[in-house]
C-alpha cells in the first residue's frame, strides 16, 4: 500500500472519524456513527482504496 492521502486530508479525516465516533459513543447521533471508523482508518493509514481506483493523489511527495 502506497500513501495516497496527503497531510490536510489525512487531518480532516481523522478529525471526521473522531467526532462521527464520538458523537455515536454520546448517544447524540445513532449507530450510523460508527461509519466514521472509514475516515478514521484512512487517515491513520494514509490509504484510501477509493482514491486508488478513480486515481486520485493528495500526497505531493508520494
Amino acid at each position: 500500500m502506497k500513501a495516497n492521502i496527503g497531510t490536510i486530508d489525512r487531518v480532516l479525516r481523522i478529525l471526521l472519524g473522531v467526532v462521527l465516533i464520538v458523537a455515536s459513543l454520546s448517544g447524540a447521533i445513532g449507530g450510523w456513527g460508527w461509519i466514521g471508523l472509514v475516515p478514521l482508518f484512512t487517515g491513520v493509514f494514509r490509504f484510501c482504496p477509493l482514491y486508488t481506483l478513480l486515481g486520485i493523489q493528495t500526497c505531493k511527495r508520494c
